[in-house]
């Protein structure tokens, strides 16, 4: 018997059509996407605006002539195609190795990409599902070393590599990249909801290791996690200028280094180095749109599914 035929012998007919109305409304609102107000897509469109436009203005800059720029601040409001020449004048520059700076960069953010999603992924297991002493105490500790700023490791960072005879070199870049508190963090906090620890027991019982349980088991289930902080590290390696800025040559530099030497000492051609911050940005960009939208969604079903 319904619940509704049980509500109209005990209360009534009337409640019974009450609780019947309800009944659908409840389904209707239950079975209806549910659609975001006017509010937030005017906020998602502010934000998006806001972000775009400072690479835009860049690409507007690095379409114009140092006259135009020089007469007005907004030379154009639509790029042309003579962006492209000045993106072959960066390539081509006799005072750069563009190549040399290419072939560095994605050495280090793959390298430093791949070494950080390993030790992390290994450290958030440990954190997140294995009992030892000291453990909270020294999740503690990683956590409070990003509050240490970069700044204040510079001179001594600067002094070893300088007595082990790297500087000039892209090993003293990419060295202390490999593993960062950060990535620690990120991937104990994901890998505590994501993984049950029956999936752990069951590996345990079934005879595996303990890398074998983290390499059929952890390591699969971080994967949305570990590609996302792969992607960020990537961006942040990519974009590095502090470090490298310091320990880097001219000979032997990285691609943030190519374009502060498109820079003259009397006369800087604005043009041809807002050409070069968009040269240096475009494999961000053409990254960002063939993986974005899978690793989005991949850390959301990951998610979903812890």
């Amino acid at each position: 018997m319904s619940s509704v035929a049980v509500t109209a012998q005990t209360a009534g007919k009337g409640a019974a059509r009450a609780a019947a109305r309800r009944r659908s409304q409840g389904k209707a609102s239950g079975s209806a996407t549910r659609r975001a107000g006017w509010i937030v897509y005017l906020i998602l469109g502010i934000a998006l605006v806001v972000s775009i436009f400072p690479l835009y203005f860049t690409l507007l800059l690095g379409s114009s002539d140092p006259v135009s720029i020089a007469q007005n601040a907004i030379p154009q409001w639509f790029p042309d195609a003579s962006i492209f020449a000045q993106f072959q004048e960066v390539i081509t520059a006799d005072a750069i190795n563009f190549w040399k700076a290419l072939g560095n960069s994605v050495l280090i953010g793959v390298v430093c990409s791949l070494s950080v999603v390993l030790f992390s992924t290994l450290a958030g297991y440990s954190f997140a599902k294995l009992q030892f002493r000291g453990r909270g105490p020294l999740l503690v500790f990683v956590i409070a070393t990003m509050a240490v700023p970069t700044q204040l490791g510079i001179i001594p960072l600067y002094i070893l590599m300088s007595d082990i005879g790297w500087y000039g070199k892209v090993q003293a870049v990419i060295i202390p990249g490999l593993v960062t508190a950060f990535g620690v963090f990120w991937m104990t906090q994901y890998l505590s909801e994501a993984l049950p620890y029956e999936l752990i027991e069951a590996a345990r019982v079934d005879g595996a290791s303990m890398i074998r349980t983290f390499w059929s088991i952890a390591l699969p289930a971080a994967l949305p996690a570990a590609s996302m902080l792969g992607l960020f590290t990537f961006v942040q390696q990519w974009t590095n200028y502090f470090w490298p800025s310091i320990i880097l040559t001219n000979e032997n530099p990285t691609l943030p280094l190519v374009v502060r030497s498109l820079q003259a000492n009397y006369f800087v051609d604005y043009s041809l180095v807002m050409g070069g911050i968009f040269l240096v940005t475009l494999p961000l960009l053409v990254l960002f749109a063939f993986v974005g939208r899978q690793l989005v969604a991949g850390i959301m079903a990951g998610a979903v599914k812890g």
